[in-house]
C-alpha cells in the first residue's frame, strides 16, 4: 500500500482497464438485445415484451452498478448497498402509489349517467 492510500484510509476498490470493458461489453449486449427484439418484431405480445425489455433493463442496472460504480457488500461495511435497496424501495413505493391513486381518480371521478332514451 503506498503511503497516499495509508495517509488517507482508501481501502475502496480500485478499477482496471479489464473490468470497465467488461462492463462496457456487457452493457452494449444488454442494449443491443432489446434494441433487435423491438426493431426485428420478434416478441409480438405487449406483455411479455414489457417484462422482457423491463428484465433486460435491471439487468444492465447491476451490471453498471457493479462494474462502473464498484458496489458489493462489503463496502462501507454493506451501507452503500443497503442504502440503494432502500432508496429502490422507496422508489418503488412512490410509483406504485401514485399509479394506484391516478387509477382509482379516474375510476372513480366520472360517474357514469344514463343515457337519456328519447
Amino acid at each position: 500500500m503506498s503511503t497516499h492510500e495509508h495517509e488517507h484510509g482508501d481501502s475502496g476498490p480500485h478499477s482496471t482497464f479489464s473490468g470497465y470493458m467488461t462492463g462496457f461489453v456487457l452493457s452494449v449486449i444488454l442494449t443491443a438485445i432489446p434494441f433487435w427484439l423491438v426493431m426485428s418484431r420478434t416478441i409480438t405480445d405487449r406483455n411479455t415484451a414489457v417484462l422482457v425489455l423491463g428484465a433486460f433493463a435491471v439487468a444492465q442496472i447491476l451490471v453498471h452498478m457493479v462494474c462502473f460504480l464498484h458496489m458489493n457488500g462489503k463496502l462501507e461495511g454493506g451501507w452503500t448497498l443497503l442504502s440503494t435497496i432502500f432508496t429502490v424501495v422507496f422508489v418503488a413505493i412512490g410509483i406504485s402509489g401514485t399509479l394506484w391513486v391516478m387509477f382509482h381518480m379516474n375510476a372513480h371521478m366520472m360517474p357514469v349517467h344514463p343515457t337519456p332514451t328519447p
